[in-house]
């Protein structure tokens, strides 16, 4: 199947490891032309060894509004095809053991800075013609994780936030969707991974076994299966596909509709 993604130019925040390395590196290879952003300098410099001619890069915290502003200025007069709507995620802390500024700094490290972001980023698509971005956020927003009070409660702000926008601008040529992965091997994972050996007294290693067992599949997922559904949800045949949350989670949602 031809993406036609040759040539376009997409924007991907935390592009230096984990999802967002991942779909950076598959569009490379679909010959697209990437603007990345992550807070890791040296790493974004390895990326763009990968393709010098096809990377630029900005060394910048996304969620900080200043920072922010300098990533929509390696945009430029560019016409952005889509964007990937990554960063790292809170504390894995269980709800009892959240304090008030917990969920201050919980609601700025995974809500404000995307609606600021994306608002701005559609509002240059509309005057496009359209566009696609695709937003990574987590299983947790149609199960809660164990010990990720922070992320069960405000990923499911960005889908419904998504979900409305959808419908406001879908008119427009605008696609907005979610990729709500499961347990996958990346360095995000480590967290989850340490809490539970902590909580149930065991080595990480057992808390690691015990976290695949719980996926019907009996194993992590690869960030790069994921990277390529979202090369799909930003080629033209996805066209129809709007507004919606996708589980890329190895069967571990146990309802009808996960």
């Amino acid at each position: 199947m031809n993406l036609n993604l040759k040539g376009q130019v997409y924007l991907v925040t935390g592009a230096s490891s984990g999802f967002g390395r991942a779909v950076a590196e598959a569009l490379i290879k679909e010959g697209a032309h990437v603007l990345a952003n992550a807070r890791s300098l040296d790493k974004l410099k390895e990326l763009k060894k990968m393709a010098p001619t096809q990377v630029d890069f900005l060394a910048a915290d996304i969620t900080i509004p200043l920072e922010q502003d300098k990533v929509l200025n390696l945009i430029g007069n560019r016409k952005l095809a889509g964007a990937f709507i990554n960063a790292g995620g809170p504390p894995a802390k269980s709800a009892m053991e959240c304090r008030l500024n917990d969920w201050d700094d919980a609601y700025k490290s995974l809500v404000r800075w995307k609606i600021r972001l994306t608002k701005k980023l559609v509002q240059r698509m509309i005057s496009w013609g359209g566009g696609n971005i695709v937003f990574l956020e987590s299983i947790s927003v149609k199960q809660p994780v164990e010990n990720l009070a922070l992320s069960n409660t405000f990923r499911l702000a960005i889908v419904g936030y998504v979900k409305t926008l959808s419908q406001e601008v879908g008119s427009k040529g605008i696609n907005l969707n979610i990729l709500a992965p499961g347990y996958h091997d990346t360095n995000a994972m480590n967290r989850i991974i340490a809490k539970k050996a902590l909580m149930m007294d065991i080595s990480e290693e057992e808390a690691r076994q015990l976290i695949e067992a719980e996926t019907p599949m009996g194993k992590m997922g690869d960030a790069n299966d994921l990277a390529s559904l979202a090369m799909w949800l930003f080629s033209s045949h996805s066209s129809y596909v709007n507004g919606q949350t996708i589980s890329v989670d190895g069967g571990l949602v146990r309802g009808a509709f996960g």
